[in-house]
């Protein structure tokens, strides 16, 4: 039988806030954390897939054990990317919320720094900052991080792999005698090098929810394409799963500017994040996806870490990822908090060798979803072809003598006999474009 929060030794205030939020059950990585970090003083490092609750495991002990009465910043929380934590600095700002008498601040990359130096201006306990921009503010001498107890490390498994300069530079800033938290999905060799060099000797390990990643009501499936039909593929899966949240997966930032254009002249109603983009793109891109005003988002990996979305009911990988700790991510981004969810990968045929060594090294099982047959994809074409014509703005800028010219070759037509004359344009257009691409082809085997 499941624990309560307060027999795990949680105290009053952040059982209201609890309530507040209607969270009554811990999970099992917050069973097996929340009395380690009260109760002890050892190092912790837990090991749990995203979605699992984490945040809630680190940041609910932590709160309880600030000091009020210190001013110096006690707690130093890193995040890879800014989007993770800013999702980290308001789950704790709703934990803390009958804790008035606690501090958090958040310093992140890809914002003016100024107005972050004039907020560590005043006390403050907890910090949840992006490695670079926290290496940035230690030399401008802005922050003082010499006197924290605990440091936590949330996603460190992306972080030691891309951020560990900025990552050794501020180790060498805090306590030696600091509490070391880490948190992450997967354990690469990376993470146990890290694990030895920075912390102690005795460390206490904890995994949960670690069996498998298909025991998280994930349903993992692959599809076999052709390169030249991958996108018509993709677009005809996505029209069948319209109306719901999803996130494709591109290996490149230009592979994501070329799909999201290709899903943005389609009309699908989507959006694009990678590093190149600016700080004001990408939150404005993430906010519209998590208040539902964008169905899709197509992102790079890193860019998406920190997505936690509800509801996201499938992850497409439309490149095959090229280690396997990066499909735990990808697919972990659906069948959050309980829920399930889909992760489909494109492939073609010399890469379907592949997904045997995904299976054994994940223990998972996937799924062929067989590819629609010609006639199938092909009436899914005329729908987005439809829809995009229904989606199209009006051009304003067409004569009203040339409108009227085209509105008298039609206006004999009954609405069901216009729609009967353009579908057939469309198919006779449509056959002509084939047996070009037909007749090419051939002239290439010859």
């Amino acid at each position: 039988m499941s624990k309560s929060f307060s027999e795990l030794g949680i105290q009053e205030a952040l059982l209201q806030s609890l309530t507040d939020l209607k969270i009554t059950v811990p999970t099992d990585i917050q069973t097996k954390t929340i009395p380690l970090i009260l109760n002890e003083t050892k190092d912790v490092v837990a090991l749990a897939k995203t979605g699992t609750g984490k945040t809630a495991a680190f940041g609910l002990p932590l709160l309880q054990l600030i000091d009020t009465d210190n001013t110096n910043i006690q707690a130093l929380i890193l995040a890879p990317t800014r989007e993770l934590g800013q999702q980290i600095f308001a789950n704790l700002s709703d934990l803390a919320s009958h804790s008035s008498e606690i501090s958090i601040a958040s310093v992140c990359g890809g914002i003016p720094i100024k107005p972050q130096i004039e907020r560590l201006k005043t006390p403050t306990q907890i910090v949840i900052a992006t490695p670079g921009r926290l290496v940035d503010l230690v030399k401008r001498n802005a922050i003082d991080i010499k006197h924290i107890s605990h440091f936590v490390l949330d996603e460190a498994d992306e972080m030691v792999s891309a951020l560990k300069e900025d990552l050794d530079l501020i180790i060498k800033e805090i306590p030696k005698s600091r509490r070391t938290l880490l948190f992450t999905a997967t354990m690469p060799g990376t993470i146990k090098q890290l694990i030895q060099n920075y912390m102690s000797k005795h460390v206490v390990q904890v995994e949960a929810d670690m069996e498998t990643v298909g025991h998280q009501g994930i349903d993992h499936q692959y599809i076999v394409v052709e390169p030249i039909e991958k996108l018509e593929v993709l677009l005809h899966f996505l029209k069948s799963k319209e109306g719901q949240r999803g996130i494709i997966f591109c290996k490149t930032k230009a592979a994501v500017n070329k799909l999201a254009k290709n899903l943005a002249i389609n009309k699908f109603s989507s959006g694009a994040i990678h590093g190149s983009l600016t700080q004001g793109i990408r939150d404005r891109v993430m906010g519209q996806f998590r208040e539902g005003y964008i169905d899709l988002l197509v992102a790079t990996d890193l860019a998406a870490r920190g997505i936690d979305v509800k509801d996201v009911a499938f992850v497409i990988n439309y490149h095959l990822p090229d280690v396997y700790d990066t499909y735990v991510h990808r697919s972990g981004r659906t069948a959050r908090a309980g829920a399930k969810g889909l992760s489909l990968t494109i492939l073609q045929e010399e890469e379907v060798k592949d997904i045997a060594d995904f299976e054994n090294e994940l223990g998972i099982s996937f799924s062929e979803l067989k590819k629609a047959d010609a006639q199938t994809i092909e009436e899914s074409n005329a729908l987005i072809w439809a829809n995009k014509i229904f989606k199209t703005k009006p051009n304003r800028d067409v004569s009203e003598t040339f409108r009227n010219k085209i509105h008298t070759t039609f206006h004999h037509l009954t609405k069901d006999e216009l729609v009967d004359k353009i579908l057939a344009q469309y198919i006779l257009q449509n056959a002509a474009v084939v047996t070009k691409e037909e007749t090419s082809k051939k002239k290439k085997n010859k």
